[in-house]
């Protein structure tokens, strides 16, 4: 098996999770054209019952395979990544046995008394049998991650938003006529669809391109698996306590604030609405740029307890600084694009700039977002799992407080909503920072933050301007498309000005590397 560089895979990821991402979105708009903001809010009061179900099955494996098997790799432990693989599956199997029944009996449960909408059990439902099919799937990823070849886990993100985006629109509008709880459960089974012929193609990868034989005395690997379940578990139970306590958070966000709105006297209806055009609309919107930290994350890990292996803490800085780079120069275009051009955007996608308030607002905040996740991918890679899930507990407590505290208030609603969930990331990212700092010897470049700075100011009065002054006689559509292009071209030209991109790093990125490295001055 090829075994990629850090760059390289990243890069690889990156790629994927951007064709990933814009599929995502189209499948977001033709839901939300489909079946309004009111038929989101339950498609998005479902999900996080589903990500919680997931994230106890999954047991933070993932990132314990892909740590494992890395250092099992290098030191050429055929036997050992086997022994990870059997142990993995089994545990993932029985969990997904027991959850997947456990959800149909509890769906009319949380439906009618938990979620006081009765409409979410046929989404709840039609989700419930992609369980097991992520759990097995998972497994997979974290072997090819820990391998250090993330070509298999990018295609199959590629292939599962294909399928999804394929059958949705025939699925939502095939349900529509019965209720626009069943056509919010018909976008659910194009996602249970998409998710199984990813798994398929991974099985068949994985079948393709291991070197050793799971199903060969299978329970006997099993049976004399107890030191690898119990390294499994030392650093799955914690990632998965920091994961289980963002899906708890999750779980109970729809629940509070639908009760919190309730106190600030919206509506049932109007609640599902608002959060709808929330948490469906806005936040993905938001959340699209995290593609690029997310397959930073996938990377870093592996690559991270390698150099810790190998007691290389020059190495894992270099990675770090390279993450946190590559995190604040995409974020902040993220940041600027958004706040600066959010009410065409939302039109743009949606028809409508009902949400475009929950963008404008949230924007500046979510830069913080972006460094999250290789922050805490770092503390995995570094056993500081237990610290991250500390961090999540404290940033996920004070969010679901603030959000009864200032949704309840008539004059905030659902805004204050989303300023709670901006404080629980930025309270979040600085303390996983914060961690971090105490472990590596990480240096903290003054000018370069400062330069950013610049750089994002700078665009972000450019890209204005221009919108809203020397095209405005353009189509509205055509003249967001220059403005956005314009902002990015001027804020890729300050990064080479003020030398924020690394020579070497952006030779690596494929076709037009070379090309802009030479724009680069020899620092």
């Amino acid at each position: 098996m090829t075994k990629q560089t850090f760059l390289k895979g990243t890069l690889i990821l990156i790629l994927a999770g951007f064709i990933t991402r814009i599929l995502g979105f189209i499948n977001r708009i033709v839901v939300a054209r489909f079946i309004g903001e009111e038929g989101v809010g339950l498609y998005m009061m479902a999900v996080p019952s589903l990500v919680l179900v997931i994230t106890i099955t999954q047991l933070g494996l993932p990132v314990a395979i892909s740590k494992l098997v890395a250092e099992a790799a290098a030191q050429g432990d055929n036997r050992r990544i086997k022994k990870i693989l059997v142990v993995s599956l089994s545990i993932t199997g029985t969990l997904s046995i027991l959850f997947t029944p456990a959800i149909f009996f509890v769906a009319p449960y949380l439906a009618d008394t938990i979620f006081t909408d009765e409409r979410i059990i046929w989404p709840l439902l039609a989700i419930t049998p992609v369980i097991p099919i992520v759990a097995i799937s998972s497994v997979i990823r974290g072997y090819f991650q820990g391998k250090q070849n993330m070509q298999p886990a990018a295609i199959s993100q590629v292939l599962e938003q294909t399928i999804r985006i394929s059958l949705v629109a025939l699925f939502t509008s095939a349900f529509l006529p019965y209720g626009i709880e069943y056509a919010a459960a018909g976008a659910m089974i194009s996602s249970v669809i998409g998710e199984l012929v990813s798994l398929i193609y991974l099985l068949t990868m994985f079948k393709v391109k291991k070197k050793l034989k799971v199903r060969r005395n299978f329970f006997n690997s099993l049976k004399k698996g107890k030191s690898t379940f119990n390294q499994l578990m030392s650093i799955a139970l914690p990632t998965t306590g920091s994961r289980l306590i963002g899906s708890i958070s999750w779980f109970f966000e729809p629940i509070v604030v639908a009760n919190s709105l309730a106190i600030a006297g919206v509506a049932t209806a109007v609640a599902t609405k608002q959060y709808g055009g929330l948490t469906g609309y806005a936040l993905p919107l938001l959340m699209l740029p995290s593609f690029i930290t997310v397959s930073l994350s996938t990377s870093l890990v592996p690559a991270i307890s390698e150099a810790m292996a190998q007691k290389k803490l020059f190495l894992v800085e270099h990675r770090l600084q390279q993450a946190i780079r590559l995190s604040l120069v995409t974020g902040g275009l993220a940041s600027v694009v958004l706040y600066i051009f959010a009410e065409p955007l939302m039109v743009f996608m949606y028809g409508n700039s009902q949400s475009a308030i929950f963008v404008k607002v949230l924007a500046p905040f979510f830069i913080f977002h972006y460094f999250q996740s290789p922050l805490q991918a770092v503390l995995q890679g570094l056993d500081l799992a237990r610290a991250a899930m500390i961090n999540s507990l404290i940033g996920s407590a004070v969010k679901t407080a603030l959000i009864f505290i200032l949704a309840t208030r008539p004059s905030l609603g659902i805004i204050g909503a989303g300023l709670a969930i901006a404080i629980g990331i930025i309270l979040t990212t600085l303390l996983h920072f914060a961690t971090v700092m105490k472990v590596v010897p990480f240096t903290i470049h003054v000018r370069a933050y400062i330069k950013s700075v610049i750089t994002i100011v700078l665009s972000g009065i450019t890209g204005y301007y221009f919108y809203h002054f020397l095209i405005d006689s353009l189509n509205d559509s055509i003249r967001l498309i220059i403005a956005i292009c314009i902002t990015s071209l001027v804020y890729c030209f300050l990064l080479l000005l003020f030398k924020l991109i690394d020579r070497e790093e952006m030779n690596r990125i494929p076709f037009i590397g070379s090309f802009l490295a030479k724009l680069i001055p020899v620092k």
